[in-house]
């Protein structure tokens, strides 16, 4: 078997041309260059239960960055977004967002977080009534939106549209239309899903402003903002009351629930054995391919830390005087 390499990219510390800031999310590295562009770097780590897991995942980051770049071109006559270029596998630069404080969580079927919530006896999410008697995996009489605020520590929170406006984060007329902007987006990647053999079951999207333009931001349509199934075998599956095979980030969220650990107090996270990271490179991978319907080759992860910070130096020479 043919196992990762040992090169990964778990971080970056660069110091670019006219760079004012720097955050380092669960996921990706942003550094935001004078006052309109950020350099957006998708690094190899992954994420699961709002914790960042000890072993990072080879090729991740290319994967997510190059799922992302595709779909934020296909999708620029539906909403406006930040991306200017793709300039490395790992690395989008793009415009400077302020960004809402909310996620716009579509569901099409009742998996993932829904799923726990409609087993633990909830029938309404968000402020959205489910009917009873659902199964795991039932597709959604209609698709749903069930946002969620972003917390800047620890886990992110369910809330109504009625919370939203109530509390002053976003303003109806706002709310309205980039409920509309999340709805038409998931109904695009529903159709190019099913064009491809696979099932968007769910999605999160996230919008800001650049210059009062309202922009859609971060990732679209990847395996860690969103659930895939196979369409072909679904129907089947769901009348065994067998479990869907995952093309997203839950099947390491229901190891690390096997193994005891969903980021709660006093839980420690289990060491993922190389095996099973293995695995997961090949789920991304098997992703890439199957939503993009294009090979994926993998990059070159020598002296990539160097190589990547000379590209992005060399491409804000074109966007910085």
């Amino acid at each position: 078997m043919n196992h990762p390499p040992t090169d990964t990219l778990l971080s970056t510390n660069f110091f670019l041309k006219n760079q004012v800031d720097f955050s380092r999310g669960k996921v990706r590295d942003v550094y935001t260059i004078g006052d309109d562009y950020v350099v957006m770097i998708a690094s190899d780590r992954i994420s699961a239960f709002d914790h960042v897991l000890p072993s990072p995942i080879p090729y991740k980051g290319q994967v997510l960055n190059q799922i992302a770049s595709k779909f934020l071109d296909d999708t620029k006559t539906i909403v406006p977004n930040w991306k200017i270029k793709e300039i490395d596998p790992h690395v989008t630069v793009g415009y400077k967002c302020v960004p809402y404080p909310v996620e716009f969580v579509i569901r099409g079927y009742l998996a993932g977080h829904a799923w726990r919530e409609y087993k633990s006896g909830k029938r309404e999410i968000c402020g959205v009534s489910l009917p009873e008697g659902l199964k795991e995996n039932d597709k959604l009489p209609t698709p749903i939106l069930t946002p969620s605020t972003k917390a800047e520590n620890g886990h992110d929170l369910d809330i109504s549209k009625d919370e939203i406006i109530n509390q002053k984060i976003i303003k109806k007329s706002e709310l309205d239309l980039l409920e509309k902007y999340a709805f038409k987006l998931y109904d695009f990647g529903s159709k190019h899903a099913l064009n491809q053999g696979l099932i968007l079951v769910d999605t999160k999207y996230e919008f800001g402003k650049y210059k009062n333009q309202i922009m859609l931001i971060d990732e679209i349509h990847t395996p860690d903002s969103s659930r895939y199934f196979y369409n072909k075998d679904y129907e089947t599956i769901q009348s065994k009351d067998q479990q869907q095979k995952q093309l997203s980030k839950e099947f390491v969220r229901q190891w690390l629930i096997a193994h005891e650990f969903q980021g709660l107090d006093g839980q420690v996270m289990p060491q993922m054995p190389d095996e099973f990271i293995h695995n997961i490179t090949q789920r991304y991978i098997e992703l890439f391919e199957n939503i993009t319907g294009n090979k994926f080759i993998k990059r070159d992860y020598h002296n990539i830390s160097q190589i990547i910070e000379n590209r992005v130096n060399e491409f804000l020479e074109t966007l910085v005087s």
